[in-house]
């Protein structure tokens, strides 16, 4: 089966408010078993927008990654997210082993 992968782009825009986002998404991305593979880092853009955090985490299946976006425990840290940062997500099925 293809692993799933979480691709996020961030930009904070208030980091106190964001600081409760990462107080809450580790317990949800622990229930899934994600493996962060990039998570900030030195990055260059070479074109579309700018962010200023680029985030790759891997699942078992785009399904896993599916059902962790979509569970109780990351809908509530994503609440707290929405107003601290300029995010773009997608969740992509890898290539078959």
């Amino acid at each position: 089966m293809a692993k799933g992968y979480w691709i996020a782009f961030v930009t904070v825009t208030d980091r106190e408010r964001y600081a409760g986002y990462q107080a809450l998404a580790p317990a949800a991305f622990a229930a899934f078993d994600a493996r962060f593979l990039v998570r900030g880092g030195d990055a260059a853009s070479l074109e579309g927008d700018t962010y200023e955090r680029h985030v790759v985490i891997e699942f078992e299946s785009k399904q896993q990654a599916l059902a962790c976006y979509n569970s109780d425990a990351y809908q509530t840290a994503r609440a707290s997210r929405d107003a601290a940062c300029k995010a773009t997500i997608a969740i992509v099925e890898g290539l078959p082993e």
